[in-house]
C-alpha cells in the first residue's frame, strides 16, 4: 500500500480456480526464480519467495480466487486504504513486532495476527452495514 511503511519484500496474491493446480506451475515459477516453501500453517494458500534467504525480496501467495483467504486479504488491504488512522496503526504495530522478533518471522507474523483479524471482522461489519 502506497505510503505504509513496510519490509522491503513485495507481497504478490494470486488466484487460481483450484488450489491443486498450484504445483503445475512450481517449474515455471522456479524458472524465474521462485522457491515453493511449504508452509503448513497456510492450509488455503501456498507460498513461493524469491530472493536470497534473509534478503528476500518478494513473496507469492496463491490462493483460490474468491475464496475466503483471497477475500479476506483483499479486505485487509481496502480497509488500510480507505482508514489511513489504521494504516498507521498497523505500521506503529509492524515496526515494533520488528524490533522485537527481526530475528523470528514466525513469531513476527504471529503476533500480527490479532489486528489483522480485528480489522478484517470491522472491514466485513461495514460491508455489511452498506
Amino acid at each position: 500500500m502506497k505510503g505504509l511503511k513496510a519490509k522491503p519484500i513485495i507481497d504478490i496474491i494470486v488466484g487460481v480456480k483450484d488450489l491443486d493446480e498450484v504445483f503445475y506451475l512450481a517449474k515455471p515459477l522456479s524458472d524465474i526464480e521462485y522457491e515453493y516453501f511449504p508452509k503448513f500453517e497456510f492450509k488455503d494458500r501456498r507460498f513461493f519467495r524469491k530472493g536470497l534467504w534473509g534478503q528476500g525480496t518478494c513473496h507469492l501467495h496463491i490462493c483460490e480466487f474468491n475464496s475466503s483467504e483471497w477475500v479476506e486479504k483483499l479486505l485487509f488491504r481496502d480497509y488500510l486504504r480507505l482508514h489511513t488512522k489504521v494504516a498507521e496503526e498497523y505500521a506503529s504495530l509492524k515496526k515494533e513486532l520488528a524490533s522485537k522478533y527481526q530475528f523470528d518471522r514466525s513469531t513476527y507474523t504471529k503476533k500480527k495476527e490479532p489486528f489483522i483479524k480485528t480489522i478484517i471482522e470491522k472491514a466485513k461489519k461495514e460491508i455489511h452495514n452498506n
